[in-house]
């Protein structure tokens, strides 16, 4: 993850990507942690209109609870860097598999976004 931050202008090192790269942590200690029969979790990265989505995909099909009294640790922190982002935090079924996707949407910092070689 760290090293594709930099080609969407988010600068290395900085609050933002570390926040961002929090979070991917946390995503991915969740998967291993609840969905322990996953063969492969997927990771990924999209961004588009202002905002960076990072999305973590299992075969566990039960949905995270994400409302203040189910979460852990975890995810309460995971919500409150994403919220300190101007972004949010929602899971659906994976479309592809059985299975479903955490995504973590954050705000794109001013400047970020674009692909600064152009």
């Amino acid at each position: 993850m760290a090293e594709h931050l930099p080609a969407v202008g988010v600068a290395p090192r900085s609050a933002f990507a570390d926040a961002v790269l929090l979070v991917t942590s946390e995503l991915v200690a969740n998967a291993l942690r609840h969905a322990p029969r996953t063969p492969v979790i997927d990771v990924g990265i999209t961004v588009a209109a202002g905002h960076l989505v990072v999305g973590v995909a299992d075969a566990e099909p039960r949905l995270p609870d994400l409302g203040e009294e189910g979460m852990g640790a975890g995810l309460r922190l995971v919500t409150e860097l994403a919220a300190d982002h101007g972004g949010g935090v929602g899971a659906e079924p994976a479309a592809d598999h059985d299975g479903k996707i955490v995504l973590v949407r954050f705000g794109l910092p001013v400047g970020a976004g674009t692909n600064p070689r152009g």
